[in-house]
């Protein structure tokens, strides 16, 4: 072994078998964007299905731990950003209004699942193709 590194290779050669290659893992987040501007990530996603789940938007944040302002502000921007209705609200009657997710919503969510199936493990694959197996 030379004295830049493994084999000779320079100073920035990892040996396959180091310590730091058998603890890597990979890491990845995908999202959809429209002209620039995101549109649908996980994030999202999970909180049209959250307002779906509980008939609610301030139902749907209090589970996501955050303000009802900020939840209706990203259903909204995703709305002007898709020019589409996502959510149809209903007020009063008896135990408050509800809230319902749009049958384009529901197949927002539906695609956007479909294009995450199988991405973790494709980015899996395809690091043990680039690092090996550990």
């Amino acid at each position: 072994m030379g004295p830049e590194g493994a084999n000779n290779a320079g100073p920035y050669s990892i040996a396959p078998e180091s310590a730091t290659m058998v603890h890597m893992k990979p890491r990845s987040k995908f999202w959809v964007e429209l002209d620039g501007e995101l549109v649908l990530s996980d994030w999202r996603v999970e909180l049209l299905e959250s307002i779906g789940q509980t008939g609610s938007l301030s139902g749907a944040a209090d589970r996501l731990g955050i303000h009802y302002r900020r939840a209706w502000g990203k259903v909204k921007e995703m709305e002007e950003r898709l020019n589409v209705k996502l959510i149809e609200s209903q007020s009063g009657g008896i135990g408050g209004g509800t809230t319902q997710l749009t049958p384009q919503a529901l197949e927002l969510i539906r695609r956007y699942q479909l294009f995450q199936a199988g991405l973790k493990e494709l980015v899996d694959r395809r690091f043990r193709e680039s690092f090996g197996d550990d």
